[in-house]
């Protein structure tokens, strides 16, 4: 698979995580996507949660050398991307180099969300930095970890902290989160003017202070409050229609039962991506994925820190103290259309950006040559991928590493290609 600046493109064998969320291997497109790219077995009753693309040591990909190479490539079948891209720099082109030194800066996945993943926020620099140095064995890495999520079926979840309003509205319609920060902290939220020259200070300082009490309560507490809650929902369900927001209360109480986590929903945004749309999360914002399958992208790491809705560590002060506090509904993004078949979808980060192209049968899409790499993942159909003197044949489940500076035109030869693509973002290379 040469590429123009003699480069080759490369096959990868991806890397799954089957985290406890994940959707069964009878329903999961993670699953599909492993057995087309790797010939993997599925069980259809193992949750299969994630799809890895790149160079993240948690789940590293290896080279495929193609048929017909010559037999001392054929030797290093188990070569990993990452031990490829150190002894093979320039394939990142130099501005990458520069900045981010001689390793992906992006982290690619596809993800199939059975069950709600933990609330959470991902750290900034520094405190990544911190957190690896003081607890290397939870926080891996020291990198920060802003990320995008593009809905491939309708996706829900919760992000951002909802707006003082809608706070006040929650303390007066949920008793049991009140029980829980008591009425000192409650009444210090309904007190704000909403008017006040100062009232995004006092909110943010309010909503710190009520959020931390109730993460901080109780086991003892919070399960006797969820109980008092689940009680009054379904009592009130025979009188009238739930909110969407309670019914979801009462789904996440059935899979996580007696968690925080379930009184924290009320706290946060609860937003549904269409397929097509994204939502970004930069570091330090909380939130938790519910259900659906997407595409995500994001910087290198996989830093986490968690506090609710999960069995697995949580660091309460940790997040409590590193959260924004901003409030009000996060910006979701249709994409830009780059040409009828591609459409751009950019975040606010240097690190990547994400391409969606759908590509009708006989259709070809040209992906100019950039001064960064990529990786595609073919998702449904079959076409014909061209570089400046090599053709060959792309079909669902691979995923491919194309080198900086390299045209490539992809042509469809079934009824529907689609592909998914992740670089570095055009704005770093544009300096905007």
């Amino acid at each position: 698979m040469a590429g123009v600046n003699g480069e080759k493109l490369k096959r990868l064998r991806a890397w799954v995580q089957n985290y406890e969320w994940g959707r069964s291997g009878a329903e999961a497109e993670v699953a599909r996507l492993l057995a087309l790219n790797t010939g993997a077995e599925i069980d259809p009753n193992k949750p299969y949660a994630e799809f890895w693309m790149g160079t993240h040591e948690s789940g590293p990909n290896v080279l495929v050398e193609e048929e017909g190479e010559e037999e001392e490539e054929k030797e290093q079948q188990d070569v990993g991307l990452k031990e490829w891209i150190e002894k093979n720099p320039k394939v990142l082109g130099h501005k990458v180099l520069e900045k981010w030194g001689s390793d992906l800066p992006f982290l690619f996945k596809v993800l199939s969300v059975g069950k709600a993943l933990s609330i959470q926020a991902h750290p900034d620099k520094e405190l990544a930095k911190e957190l690896h140095k003081m607890k290397p064995n939870l926080y891996k890495d020291a990198n920060h970890k802003p990320e995008m999520a593009l809905a491939i079926t309708e996706f829900r979840a919760l992000c951002g902290f909802i707006t003082l309003q809608e706070l006040k509205e929650v303390l007066e319609d949920v008793p049991e989160i009140v029980e829980l920060v008591g009425t000192a902290s409650a009444k210090q939220v309904m007190e704000i003017d909403e008017r006040g020259g100062d009232t995004a200070d006092k909110a943010k300082t309010a909503l710190r202070s009520v959020f931390t009490q109730l993460m901080s309560a109780s086991k003892e507490m919070t399960t006797k409050a969820i109980s008092k809650l689940k009680s009054r929902l379904l009592l009130q369900s025979q009188l009238r229609s739930l909110t969407e927001k309670e019914e979801l209360v009462l789904q996440l109480e059935k899979q996580y039962p007696g968690d925080i986590g379930v009184l924290s929903a009320f706290f946060f945004n609860y937003v549904k991506l269409k397929p097509g749309e994204a939502l970004y999360l930069a570091a330090n914002e909380p939130h938790a994925y519910l259900s659906g399958d997407c595409v995500e992208c994001m910087a290198t790491s996989d830093n986490v820190v968690r506090a609710g809705l999960t069995p697995k560590h949580r660091d309460i002060q940790t997040l409590c103290s590193m959260l924004t506090y901003n409030q009000g509904y996060p910006e979701i993004l249709s994409g830009l259309a780059l040409s009828p078949y591609i459409t751009r979808y950019l975040p606010p980060f240097d690190e990547f950006e994400v391409d969606r192209c759908i590509l009708p049968k006989g259709s070809s899409v040209v992906f100019p040559a950039i001064p960064g790499p990529s990786i595609f993942l073919a998702f449904v159909g079959e076409g014909k991928m061209k570089t400046g003197c090599w053709e060959g044949i792309v079909t669902e489940g691979d995923v491919v590493f194309e080198p900086a500076n390299t045209e490539l035109v992809i042509t469809a030869t079934t009824s529907e290609l689609q592909l998914y693509r992740a670089g570095i973002n055009s704005r770093f290379f544009h300096g905007q």
